[in-house]
């Protein structure tokens, strides 16, 4: 099947924040649309608000006003469902309560055409479970948009277990001509984005409550070294910190309480308190009139070393050596079987994160991946209440040479950007293995859902097939609960990449 033609008319039942964009979209894109709402009056009003919106668009030039004053035309409020009876797509984006959508559908079905697509907007229930109670289940699909969803680009085509795959791509089809960018996914706790992206919460919040760092040390690292657009702390205030606890607790409940996806206690607390970020003008930061902002934790000046000895390639790293020579500070080179580190003039040395603790050793300090060291501006260091202040001021002076703010953090296995990294591959690649996703779309829902840097898998691919798997089994070493497992999916990218090579495993 291809797209629907833009003749056929389009309905969207709940008239909120999503089901207005959502409507914008398909009556920009070309579509009659209808507008219904079990409480009296609102399509109404949304029509109203969506008119609005299209006059700003008219006259930020983004639309001509012929061109509004015809989708006006095409945009019609419905007082009661028997007026959708005509139309060849339904999207649903009412309460996220399954017992409501269910009885939605199934009236739905005894009014509209028998090829009639059904699609709901959910972002949090399952697919299956919504169009199991329909006598025609291979119908309906999801269309899970992304808010504000006339400007964001991705769509989330889900597939339930009875889903016929004609109507899985007519929807996707569909989606493409509206101009988005779809991505097709099996129905699966969180879909694609929210299922790989609780890492990237779950690891700041794990990093705070073993008081690693504080919360803007931790946004600071993960925007200024790991490249991300906004740290976790600052996006799900912005989020709310209770719509954000939701979808995590609602993920790790549908994968039976997987230790992988476990809620963290400081955010519960932060919800109990009613901090629920920038709506109620507190979260992990005051959003009060007035309110200063804190300042990430960084390292006052320190003198840089005299030289370093660099001990193998520095794997990822490997773009420091000329840094650190473009700064005028000697770099000597020597071959170390299994090495990879930087040797200070005291003896101590620096290593990337790798999932050990910097107690461990003699006198070691870790730095935290980057997207690019070239570009960094920050850099996290990790020492421990062991490590010589000769070696630690060593180390701060050196990243302060190349031009970076250096934040020096607790002995914290795997650090901030390098864990979160790690894991986001390893349920990128279990995704994959399981069926949910390919590749390519996981690297494209992440990169548009959420902003990532980079997909998952080009993550993957730039810091080598192994090194996110070595990572998280030796931070599974030191916390056996599970969270840290690698899953078979990456054992075996991992080994396949040693089988090819010709190396023991």
């Amino acid at each position: 099947m291809t797209a629907l033609d833009l003749s056929s008319p389009v309905a969207v039942v709940g008239t909120g924040t999503m089901g207005q964009g959502i409507a914008q979209v398909a009556l920009v894109a070309g579509h009659p649309v209808r507008l219904y709402d079990t409480v009296a009056g609102r399509a109404r009003e949304a029509a109203d608000a969506i008119g609005a919106r299209l006059d700003r668009l008219v006259e930020k030039e983004r639309l001509t006003g012929a061109d509004r004053d015809a989708a006006r035309a095409r945009l019609l409020p419905a007082e009661d469902l028997a007026e959708l009876a005509d139309c060849a797509l339904v999207v649903e984006a009412v309460l996220e309560r399954l017992d409501a959508k269910q009885a939605l559908f199934g009236e739905l079905e005894g009014i509209v055409s028998e090829d009639c697509l059904l699609a709901t907007n959910t972002s949090s229930l399952s697919v299956t479970a919504i169009g199991g109670a329909l006598r025609t289940p291979g119908r309906f699909v999801g269309l899970h948009f992304f808010n504000p969803a006339p400007l964001l680009p991705l769509v989330e085509v889900v597939s339930g277990f009875a889903t016929d795959v004609t109507y899985a791509t007519r929807a996707y089809e569909t989606a493409r001509a509206w101009g988005k960018t779809p991505v097709a996914c099996a129905d699966t706790p969180g879909f694609i984005v929210n299922r790989i992206a609780r890492p990237f919460y779950a690891e700041a919040f794990a990093v705070y409550e073993s008081q690693g760092a504080d919360p803007a040390t931790i946004d600071a690292v993960l925007r200024e070294s790991g490249g991300f657009r906004m740290g976790a702390f600052e996006l799900t205030d912005l989020i709310g910190q209770d719509v954000n606890e939701s979808v995590t607790r609602s993920v790790w409940e549908s994968f039976f309480q997987d230790v992988r996806f476990t809620p963290s206690l400081a955010q519960r607390r932060l919800v109990e308190s009613g901090r629920l970020g920038r709506k109620t003008g507190h979260g992990w930061y005051d959003h009060g009139e007035g309110a200063e902002r804190p300042e990430p934790d960084t390292a006052e000046k320190r003198q840089p070393p005299a030289y370093v000895v660099a001990e193998g390639d520095l794997g990822p790293a490997a773009e420091l050596l000329a840094l650190i020579r473009e700064a005028g500070i000697p770099v000597r080179e020597e071959d170390e079987d299994g090495g990879s580190r930087l040797v200070l003039p005291s003896g101590g040395q620096l290593a990337l994160a790798d999932g050990q603790t910097s107690v461990e050793f003699r006198d070691v300090v870790y730095f935290d991946l980057a997207l690019d060291y070239r570009k960094a501006g920050r850099i996290a260091l990790s020492a421990s209440q062991d490590t010589a202040p000769q070696t630690l001021s060593e180390a701060v002076g050196l990243f302060q040479a190349l031009g970076k703010q250096v934040s020096v953090i607790g002995d914290v296995p795997g650090m901030i950007v390098a864990r979160t990294v790690a894991r986001i591959i390893d349920l990128a690649h279990d995704a994959v293995a399981k069926g949910v996703a390919t590749e390519e779309d996981i690297d494209t829902a992440m990169r548009l859902g959420v902003n990532y840097p980079l997909g998952p898998f080009e993550w993957s691919r730039r810091l080598g097939r192994s090194w996110a798997y070595a990572l998280l089994d030796d931070l599974h070493l030191r916390d056996p609960s599970g969270r840290y497992a690698p899953s078979l999916a990456l054992y075996r990218h991992a080994h396949a990449s040693d089988k090819r090579e010709g190396t023991a495993s």
